[in-house]
């Protein structure tokens, strides 16, 4: 208890200090709840427990239903907990669980999905709460300390937490032990509402624009709860061989690049998104040619570390330590090593548009599926099933100086082991257009779509990326529909509107997407 009050440095907030169990009287079913988290670091966990614990033992499952809105996703045993006692009515804008996703997909869970820099913007102006007038009725943040004025020291992360603490009604703070003071990492800038707001004047990667606290209405904060629990963190396998050659033909190219004069030799600030392709680029570059590197981001993943520990990269900006378990240790047991070449930053300003085109950025994303013409579908299988959401890619595909996107060719399925093609006539579902993406790439190669026209797209993408099941199916979509749209004036960017989704059909009905033909 101690170090807990120690934590607390505004001594008047101590008698706010309670047990978990105390806060359920606060919450009432219906009620609009901001959280702190993002994939999965720094959301609380002491207090959502003790709720559903509340809920379960009261038999109330049903009846004591929220509406979440959260920076991205948070620790499943928190998620699937609250899914699986139908505690979750609504949830913004990502999540990852097997409950949760069932029941988003069962109708039981009613799910946003939206950018997230656009996101967390949209939370301030009210707009997901706009029929209480905007905010929320309760904030539930994690922290690891509160300033002599009251402000919040967060932890591992902060995407939407600075305006859940802004636009809250009331707020429950927890302040996590099992961690350290993370004092000094955060680059903090408060939400301000047009007319009056301010650009952010990054120019370089490790450029402050803010504060390193979260400034908190005290008055507003009815209990202060000491959590022990540690994030769990993203758990990562190794890189396999499918994504080791993508990350090869990634790194080739950027070799190119710089030799053809694109590309500075130390490239541009790199965004990479979460995943094993992401590892195995990251890890590529660990072992590759390029010095001096810099990273803007959302998260930070664990091969990162393996990046500092390289000398290669000398800063790296996010809005999460998105670290697996031992990914935290490694980083606490070395924290003065990592300390001071980490900046993390609220997500209205890691995934803004304004900063990432100024700065330049590569971004690096993985997609379910893309098109023959070069749209990206990143959130829904075959077009209606929902996995996580779309998180920060598109904020940083649509802004970015280069814009890739990297999948395997197919996936296997339980009937054929490439029985689903990535590469596809036609996205199911579009969130990144031909107009965003620069660069495709899968281990079969990568399409350059710079300067290409939609018909010349089509030819690259297929002959550079597609699986060698899948080529001369897809090749004979193309003409097919290239001779047919000639032939009616309509050619632009050829389609069999009425075949485009025949390799879907027969994946439903056969388990397969490799049709005899397009007839």
């Amino acid at each position: 208890m101690s170090e807990f009050l120690s934590r607390i440095r505004k001594k008047s907030l101590h008698k706010k200090v309670m047990e978990a169990e105390d806060t359920v009287r606060f919450f009432k079913n219906g009620m609009d709840l901001g959280w702190s988290g993002f994939t999965p670091v720094g959301y609380p966990k002491v207090v959502p427990l003790a709720l559903a614990d509340y809920v379960e033992k009261n038999n109330l499952q049903g009846q004591m239903r929220f509406n979440l809105f959260i920076g991205a996703s948070i620790g499943q045993e928190v998620e699937d907990r609250w899914a699986s006692l139908q505690m979750t009515d609504k949830r913004w804008p990502y999540q990852t669980g097997k409950v949760i996703q069932k029941q988003v997909n069962d109708g039981t869970v009613r799910m946003g999905d939206k950018h997230l820099s656009l996101y967390a913007q949209d939370l301030g102006y009210g707009y997901y709460t706009k029929g209480r007038g905007g905010g929320f009725d309760i904030g539930l943040v994690e922290a690891s300390g509160i300033t002599e004025d009251g402000s919040i020291i967060l932890a591992g992360s902060i995407g939407a937490a600075t305006e859940v603490i802004q636009f809250s009604d009331k707020l429950i703070i927890e302040i996590n032990t099992a961690i350290p003071s993370f004092e000094g990492l955060h680059d903090v800038v408060m939400l301000e509402k047009p007319p009056h707001r301010k650009p952010y004047l990054i120019s370089r990667v490790d450029d402050r624009i803010g504060t390193l606290h979260v400034p908190c209405d005290h008055d507003k904060i009815v209990a202060i709860v000491e959590s022990r629990k540690p994030d769990k963190g993203r758990p990562l396998g190794p890189p396999d061989e499918t994504s080791e050659r993508i990350a090869s033909n990634i790194l080739d190219f950027f070799g190119d690049e710089v030799k053809a004069g694109r590309l500075p030799a130390n490239l541009l600030p790199l965004q990479s998104g979460v995943g094993n392709i992401a590892n195995a680029v990251v890890g590529g570059l660990v072992n590759g040619p390029f010095a001096n590197l810099k990273v803007w981001t959302e998260v930070i993943q664990d091969t990162m570390l393996d990046f500092f520990d390289s000398g290669k990269l000398e800063v790296a900006s996010a809005t999460s330590l998105s670290l697996s378990e031992p990914g935290f240790e490694r980083l606490y047991n070395n924290w003065d090593k990592y300390v001071d070449k980490v900046i993390l930053r609220p997500m209205q300003v890691s995934n803004n548009p304004e900063p990432i085109r100024r700065l330049g950025v590569i971004a690096m994303n993985t997609p379910v599926e893309f098109d023959i013409y070069g749209h990206a579908n990143s959130t829904l299988v075959g077009g209606s099933r929902m996995i996580n959401g779309i998180g920060g890619s598109g904020d940083f595909l649509r802004n970015a100086a280069l814009s890739i996107m990297h999948t395997p060719s197919t996936r296997p399925s339980k009937t054929d082991p490439t029985g689903i093609t990535c590469v596809v006539p036609f996205a199911t579902h579009v969130d990144h257009t031909e107009h965003d993406l620069d660069i495709l790439v899968t281990e079969q190669g990568l399409a350059d779509l710079r300067g290409l026209c939609p018909r010349e797209r089509a030819r690259e993408i297929i002959d550079k990326c597609a699986h060698p099941d899948y080529k001369p199916i897809l090749t004979e979509y193309y003409e097919r529909a290239e001779k047919d749209c000639f032939a009616r004036g309509i050619g632009h960017e050829p389609h069999m509107l009425f075949k485009a989704f025949k390799m879907q059909e027969s994946l439903a009905t056969d388990g397969t997407m490799k049709i005899k033909n397009w007839d």
